[in-house]
């Protein structure tokens, strides 16, 4: 049986638990990832200031969820404990630190993925979107510009202002190994999370919208059910998302995939705590679109990766 050939296009967390949910099936599925690189905040910002590199925290979590091994157990020893010592190690994990030293060691931040991807035994190849250093920047309907994805993301302006654009500085090309990667395959995948800081941000490099239209790939864009309330400003509906979506695309998202659970006990406290919202499931306004709403929650609150796998299993074989 010849594998599918599918691409993961996105960052944070989002792109993990697709990763993570496409490994259900590896005897089908040939898996890689295409990761944004415009990260400017938190423990990643701060390497990039100090030491030149790219951010390494959105990538470093896609190569552990690709992991022959239990992805929550690294996430553990790799991302989630911050060191709380005093001085220049506070703040910063051991995934971070790894990426970023042996790409200093070794001169190169591909290297060092490498390294990573070894290490863990990853089965699948993960790829920055672009290999230069950029930002993210923003323009709001009233016309005041944002500069870098973490003000982007945890906006310190009006909350209703919505985005209205937005755009890489300074000027980047694509990866060539992403591009090789996204012209083969037979699918596209959008991940779920932040519509501007993580999936539409990995689709502004330029040559990504011709690679795109290059390859025959179907597009399918993993919309979940929530957004951040204190995030970026963007929709609050899904066929706001979409449209904003396509707008970066060159061709029309394939299929959506909905969870349509209605959050309840401990998952509303799950939610509550993560300061998410539910986006409005306005149907009616996205006839032209194929639609799969199902349950994809996860015990507990949050996307599960062994339905979103099952979802993955019936439409991409």
């Amino acid at each position: 049986m010849v594998k599918k050939k599918i691409v993961v296009i996105g960052g944070g967390n989002g792109s993990a638990v697709t990763l993570v949910s496409l490994k259900h099936d590896l005897e089908k599925f040939d898996i890689s990832a295409v990761i944004s690189m415009s990260d400017s905040g938190g423990s990643s910002g701060r390497l990039r200031q100090e030491l030149g590199t790219l951010p390494p925290g959105d990538i470093m979590r896609a190569v552990l969820a690709l992991s022959k091994y239990d992805y929550p157990m690294l996430r553990r020893i790799f991302y989630q404990p911050r060191f709380s010592c005093s001085g220049k190690l506070k703040g910063h994990n051991l995934g971070n630190l790894f990426l970023t030293l042996i790409a200093k060691y070794c001169g190169s931040f591909t290297k060092a993925l490498d390294a990573l991807s070894q290490s863990v035994e990853a089965v699948g190849r993960v790829y920055p979107v672009t290999v230069k250093p950029v930002d993210l920047v923003a323009q709001l309907v009233n016309g005041q510009i944002v500069r870098t994805e973490a003000f982007i993301d945890e906006p310190k302006y009006n909350h209703g202002s919505k985005i209205k654009k937005i755009w890489l500085e300074p000027k980047c090309k694509i990866n060539p190994e992403a591009a090789k990667a996204i012209k083969s395959a037979d699918y596209i995948i959008l991940s779920p999370g932040s519509l501007y800081t993580s999936i539409i941000a990995t689709l502004l490099p330029g040559g990504m919208l011709e690679t795109i239209k290059k390859s025959k790939a179907k597009i399918i864009y993993v919309a979940g059910n929530a957004y951040r309330l204190d995030g970026e400003t963007g929709p609050e509906r899904l066929s706001d998302f979409v449209w904003q979506l396509e707008q970066y695309l060159p061709r029309q998202v394939a299929c959506l995939i909905h969870n349509n659970h209605k959050p309840k006990g401990a998952e509303k406290k799950f939610y509550k705590k993560r300061k998410w919202g539910i986006f409005d499931f306005d149907r009616k306004y996205l006839k032209n679109h194929k639609i799969i709403s199902t349950d994809l929650e996860r015990a507990g609150g949050g996307l599960c990766d062994i339905k979103l796998g099952k979802v993955f299993k019936k439409i991409l074989l």
